[in-house]
């Protein structure tokens, strides 16, 4: 664990148990991942950040009960119903925010995008100079 992460969920401490078995499940799946911590996200980074954990406030496309807002960048928008926003913060970069509720929602769809992204980071970082 990074210094930090345990103390990012002081405010909503009931999220961590779901963190800790998205964190351990992501790690697995993407060895060579890094964990930022800063005050408002967990950054998951291989060179540049490909997803995030966020404990958001009310909004109105997420569910009312507390959730962690897990987000992730892809090179095209994936539309489906369980992503509540995505946005293309710059030509060929689409960020995607999933609400995960329960561990259910830490399944095999919501890995595969956040694998999905781990290799986008990759290779984006291969083609810097």
């Amino acid at each position: 664990m990074e210094p930090g992460e345990l103390e990012f969920f002081g405010r909503r401490p009931a999220l961590l148990p779901l963190y800790l078995a998205l964190r351990e499940g992501l790690l697995a799946r993407c060895p060579e991942t890094a964990v930022k911590v800063s005050k408002t996200q967990l950054s998951f980074c291989r060179g540049p950040i490909y997803a995030m954990v966020s404990l958001p406030g009310r909004r109105r496309n997420l569910p009312a009960e507390p959730c962690l807002l897990v987000s992730f960048g892809l090179g095209a928008r994936a539309v489906l119903p369980r992503i509540a926003e995505a946005v293309e913060p710059y030509p060929g970069r689409w960020t995607h925010h999933v609400p995960v509720i329960a561990p259910s929602d830490l399944d095999g769809e919501l890995y595969g995008w956040l694998e999905a992204a781990y290799d986008f980071a990759a290779a984006k970082r291969r083609r810097r100079p």
